[in-house]
């Protein structure tokens, strides 16, 4: 069984930064996707930013220039958010995928706000 536990959330101002890390334990295929979703009220979970194994990555257009998506090894990630803005609140959710399968984190708030 795959688990993915995210940290590093938090109440910011804007402008301000935060790192986010999400590691995963358990059964992992080496050559896998790892990436970091939001999900705001009221709205529908989007991509922020994806790496794969091999170091290609994936923006969404609105963090492009903000936000830096890293991983570590086959299985931990950390999403760099510099220049944070109201709009970027949001509840993070980690996710690995691999040959059809995916597991998702439990997520951590980012809240931006003076």
């Amino acid at each position: 069984q795959v688990q993915l536990v995210e940290s590093g959330g938090g109440l910011v101002q804007p402008g301000g930064a935060l790192r986010l890390s999400c590691a995963a334990s358990g059964t992992i295929f080496s050559l896998n996707v790892m990436g970091w979703y939001r999900q705001a009220p009221g709205k529908e979970r989007e991509l922020v930013a994806a790496i794969a194994s091999g170091g290609s990555t994936n923006y969404a257009d609105s963090v492009k220039g903000r936000f830096t998506i890293s991983r570590e090894n086959a299985k931990k990630v950390y999403l760099q958010m510099n220049s944070l803005k109201p709009e970027d609140t949001a509840v993070y959710y980690c996710r690995i995928n691999w040959s059809g399968f995916s597991s998702w984190g439990q997520g951590t708030q980012v809240t931006v706000s003076s």
